[in-house]
C-alpha cells in the first residue's frame, strides 16, 4: 500500500483520546513517578513485531499534541499504509522519558487497533486481485471508534460504507416487514427520504430481487447468496442496479464472490472481528 489516504477526524476524536488518556492515567502514573527523574530525556522506538500493514498515525500525533507534551518529537520511519515487515522500526518518540512512559501503552492502543483492521482488510483486499468487486465495510466498528475504523479499512484497500443513518436509505427485513414489503417500502422511501439520498434494499431470494427492480431500487443487497446465486442475479440485473453481496462472505470464499462481478461485497469481519497486531515500545539506551 503506498497511496495516501486522507485522514479527517471526527468531531468526537479528542474526546475519545481524552477519555483513553484518563483510563490510562488516573491520577498520575506512581511508577514513573517513583523511578524516572524529572527532566531526564529519553527516545522509545515504535517496533512492528509482526507483519502488518501501519496505520495510526495522524491519531497517535494528535493524542501527543492532546496530552500537551513539554517537548517532544514523533518521527515515522515508515509511511501510513506501507506494509512493514516484523521487527520494522516503526518510528521513534523522543522528550521527557517520563512523557514518553505515560503515554506509551495508549499510542499503542491505538496503532495496534488501527493497523489491526488495515492489516485485516488488506488480507481480504488480496484475495479480490484480478476482479473488478469492490470491498465495503459496514457499520460493525467499535462503539466510539466510527470514524477511526473507517479509516483504518480505507488504508487497507477497502471502500467506505455509509458512516451513520443518515447517509443513505438502507432497507433491510426488519424495515421490510414494518412497511409492508419491498414495493412499498421503496414507495415510500422514494416519497419521504431525500432526493440525494441512493435507496438500497436488502433481498433474501430471487423473487426478492425480481422486486427490487421493479421498484426501481438503486443498490440491492443479496443477503446471504452463495457465490452461484450471485453469478445469477448479476446476470438477471444486467446493470440495471448496483448490486452488493452480504453475509457469509470469508477470506476463504471472497475470491468465488469477486469472481461473479458483483459490483460491491460488504464484509462485516473487516472491523468486528478484526485483531489488534503487536507493536512495541521500547526505551532506547544513549
Amino acid at each position: 500500500m503506498t497511496q495516501s489516504i486522507r485522514f479527517t477526524p471526527s468531531p468526537h476524536l479528542d474526546t475519545l483520546i481524552d477519555i483513553a488518556l484518563s483510563e490510562d492515567i488516573g491520577c498520575g502514573d506512581a511508577t514513573t513517578d517513583a523511578l524516572i527523574p524529572l527532566g531526564q530525556q529519553g527516545t522509545m522506538a515504535i517496533v512492528a513485531r509482526e507483519a502488518l500493514i501501519m496505520c495510526g498515525q495522524p491519531v497517535a500525533e494528535r493524542l501527543i499534541n492532546r496530552f500537551g507534551v513539554s517537548y517532544a518529537t514523533l518521527s515515522w520511519s515508515v509511511a501510513e499504509g506501507n506494509r512493514v515487515a516484523a521487527g520494522t522500526e516503526l518510528g521513534q518518540f523522543s522528550g521527557l522519558l517520563s512523557e514518553l512512559l505515560i503515554l506509551e501503552r495508549t499510542i499503542l492502543n491505538f496503532l495496534q487497533r488501527l493497523s489491526g483492521v488495515a492489516t485485516h482488510t488488506n488480507r481480504f483486499v488480496q484475495q479480490l486481485d484480478g476482479c473488478s468487486s469492490r470491498l465495503v465495510d459496514t457499520r460493525k466498528t467499535l462503539p466510539g471508534y466510527r470514524s477511526l475504523d473507517k479509516y483504518a479499512t480505507r488504508v487497507g484497500g477497502a471502500v467506505n460504507h455509509r458512516a451513520s443513518l443518515d447517509g443513505g436509505v438502507l432497507i433491510k427485513d426488519n424495515h421490510l416487514r414494518a412497511a409492508g414489503g419491498i414495493g412499498p417500502a421503496i414507495q415510500k422511501a422514494r416519497k419521504h427520504a431525500s432526493h440525494s439520498l441512493r435507496i438500497e434494499v436488502e433481498v433474501e431470494d430471487e423473487a426478492g430481487l425480481h422486486a427490487a427492480l421493479a421498484a426501481g431500487a438503486d443498490v440491492i443487497m443479496l443477503d446471504n447468496f452463495s457465490p452461484e446465486m450471485v453469478f445469477a442475479a448479476v446476470k438477471l440485473n444486467a446493470g440495471r442496479a448496483i448490486l452488493e453481496a452480504s453475509g457469509g462472505i470469508t477470506l476463504d470464499n471472497i475470491h468465488d464472490y469477486g469472481e461473479t462481478g458483483v459490483n460491491l461485497i460488504a464484509v462485516g469481519s473487516l472491523t468486528h472481528s478484526a485483531q489488534a497486531v503487536d507493536i512495541a515500545a521500547e526505551v532506547l539506551n544513549d
